[in-house]
């Protein structure tokens, strides 16, 4: 049920491709870019870099409730759309064709006969739902063009959605009901009065919804939501131990639920919890590891869930009645996301993504252990049978705390000796690093030789709700320390150059960026922030307003006078002097998350200071580059950011 995406998603698709060049001496920018400092793109750049831009990507997004087909989003143009595949291997039909990137879809229970999806505008994340049908093409907006309105869920009976908005107020995600064949049907069914609410699972007779309210992190709680009154019951209790629910589905019977709990464990277990005792029993016991995703066949009899061990995922299979698990089928090292059974209970599909491998949709024969691959993305015409495996690395921090990172080294034969190293942090802060597909930035490691080092610092998820915790609040700066433990141990390594050590991070790993500039300047050769959090009293401030509470329970709030002064203490725009090495800014104009402001502020005080200061914002995009145009463009000038600042 937990969905989750590579931790180097962000990355990639921040770090992305550019349009065609154009004849003369230098490609034109595109007149949705504001870019400063960077030098311009000469088609010989183009022309170098070109094959690792077009790598694409597949991801599935649903079952045809009657037909063993797939809708799949992948992206054949500037943005990811959605396609109808009818078997295995067979053609990508696309059928929707808009500017903006659709951002999943679901058909139809039952009969199939139209989809529903979502779509923002520039990255705006104030997503609206619209409906697909399938006979005509047409599409109909279901949601009020304004709010922000995601979750949406099918009833069994395939004639209702249930989905959150925060129409009424701007800020809380109610919860409605609505019948897609008829937009005016929407109706308010629970007003909440907190952030963070999202819906799971309708039960079996469709008169309950499972709605999941999270506080954190490391405290969430479930909720009963009667479909017909709105009435709201808890089924978890507060008080006590902090617990965090994952996700969770209705047992076939309706009396019963599975999720994904850390109660009395380090990390989420598969449960079952009895709705009319409240009891939780632990499944998987024997996994010392994350359950990050599951799924119950439709016939009841099954559960497939996915185990991340040390950032590799594991499938497994379980009878869901007894409890015995079964064989599953040996999977390609890799990372295993939106798991689904068919109707038929038989096949179960899922996207995959490896080292060699960009994410595809695949589908297992849960009676035969056959795995069939759906889609075959292309990467560029490139062999990428010889592209570098990551090697996982563990190491003591400044404290004695174990940390780890994934290494990618350039081929030796072809780059001796010692190579520049580029530290890639990733964002959340409760994500993680984790062995997935390099795209475009293979280039970097094959072209470049420059090794790129993924760390999984204090923080991150996957090593334990105890992990999680140790860079909250006043123990923020202690991740940024990590880091320096990461250049400890790259200067200690014989293949690695310690004169030329780069940071590259998005969002809360743009922070990490911005303060190791701060801590390490000395050590380091320039940086790379991706829409960053530059100053925490001005992010909580300007983020919006459904996140703010959100945020403010990870990182300390700013209305506390102590809680106050540390993150003023310790935001990087406070310290800007201490920068004393090129910084390449990047942002989204219309960033909900990590406002335009907080990018501004740093790229000006970098410039007051007499520092350097690239600079590149796309007028439509928010947190991070999702057209393709967009992200080439920030991948190319990358390279000759780094080609200046870290390889020579």
């Amino acid at each position: 049920m937990k969905k989750t995406l590579p931790a180097l998603a962000l990355f990639l698709v921040i770090a992305g491709s550019f349009s065609s060049a154009t004849p003369s001496s230098a490609a034109a920018v595109p007149d949705n870019l504001v870019v400063e400092g960077v030098p311009a793109h000469t088609p010989e750049l183009r022309a170098d870099v070109g094959r690792y831009l077009e790598f694409r990507a597949a991801g599935f997004a649903s079952w045809h409730p009657q037909r063993r087909e797939m809708l799949i989003a992948t992206r054949f143009a500037d943005t990811p759309q959605l396609h109808l595949v009818k078997f295995p291997g067979g053609a990508r039909q696309q059928i929707t064709f808009f500017t903006e990137p659709v951002a999943g879809g679901r058909f139809q229970p039952k009969e199939g006969k139209y989809l529903v999806f979502s779509q923002d505008r520039g990255g705006s994340e104030f997503y609206q739902l619209y409906r697909f049908d399938l006979d005509d093409a047409r599409v109909t907006l279901l949601t009020d063009g304004k709010s922000r309105n995601g979750g949406a869920h099918f009833s069994h009976d395939g004639n209702r959605i249930a989905y959150t908005s925060t129409r009424r107020n701007g800020k809380d995600a109610d919860i409605y009901v609505m019948n897609p064949a008829d937009p005016k049907s929407a109706r308010l069914l629970a007003e909440i009065k907190t952030p963070g609410w999202s819906l799971l699972d309708w039960s079996p007779d469709d008169a309950s919804l499972l709605v999941l309210e999270y506080i954190s992190i490391n405290e969430s709680y479930l909720h009963l939501v009667d479909t017909k009154t709105g009435a709201v019951r808890a089924l978890t209790p507060r008080g006590g131990e902090k617990v965090s629910y994952g996700g969770g589905q209705f047992a076939q019977d309706g009396k019963s639920l599975f999720v994904t709990s850390d109660r009395g464990s380090e990390f989420q277990r598969l449960a079952r919890v009895e709705l009319a005792s409240g009891k939780e029993t632990p499944v998987t016991t024997n996994i010392p590891w994350d359950i990050e995703e599951f799924e119950l066949s439709p016939d009841g009899k099954l559960l497939a869930f996915v185990a991340n061990e040390d950032g590799v995922s594991r499938l497994h299979l379980m009878d869901a009645r007894g409890g015995k698990e079964q064989r599953a089928p040996q999977l390609p090292l890799g990372v295993i996301s939106s798991v689904k059974f068919h109707e038929n209970s038989r096949d179960l599909a899922f996207t995959m993504s490896s080292a060699r491998s960009p994410s595809d949709a695949y589908s297992v024969d849960v009676k035969t252990g056959a795995v069939e691959r759906w889609t075959e993305s292309e990467t560029g015409g490139l062999n990428t049978a010889t592209f570098s495996e990551p090697e996982l690395v563990k190491l003591k921090s400044f404290d004695g705390l174990e940390i780890s990172a994934f290494v990618y080294r350039p081929d030796a034969k072809k780059f001796p000796g010692p190579r520049p190293s580029l530290v890639i942090i990733h964002g959340g802060p409760e994500s993680q690093s984790r062995p997935s597909f390099l795209a475009r930035n293979n280039y970097l490691l094959n072209e470049l030789g420059i090794a790129l080092v993924v760390p999984n610092v204090r923080g991150s998820a996957g090593r334990g709700k105890t992990f999680l915790t140790l860079d909250n609040g006043f123990k923020r700066e202690d991740s940024v320390k990590d880091i320096g433990a990461i250049i400890d141990w790259i200067k200690r390594d014989a293949s690695l150059d310690g004169g030329r050590i780069a940071v590259y991070g998005g969002s809360y790993g743009g922070y990490i960026v911005l303060a190791s500039l701060t801590h390490f300047s000395d050590r380091l050769r320039c940086g790379v922030d991706v829409v960053g959090i530059s100053h925490f009293v001005t992010f909580l401030n300007n983020t919006q307003d459904y996140r703010r509470d959100l945020r403010r329970a990870e990182y300390g709030d700013e209305r506390d006078p102590a809680m106050r002064a540390h993150l003023e203490k310790i935001s990087p725009l406070n310290s800007v002097k201490k920068i004393t090495k090129p910084l390449f800014v990047v942002q989204g104009a219309n960033d909900p998350r990590v406002p335009l402001t907080e990018a501004e502020q740093m790229r000006d005080a970098i410039r007051k200071n007499g520092g350097t200061a690239w600079y590149l914002m796309a007028k439509d995009e928010g947190h991070g580059f999702g057209k393709k145009k967009n992200a080439d463009f920030q991948f190319l000038s990358m390279v000759l950011f780094l080609r200046e600042h870290l390889v020579k």
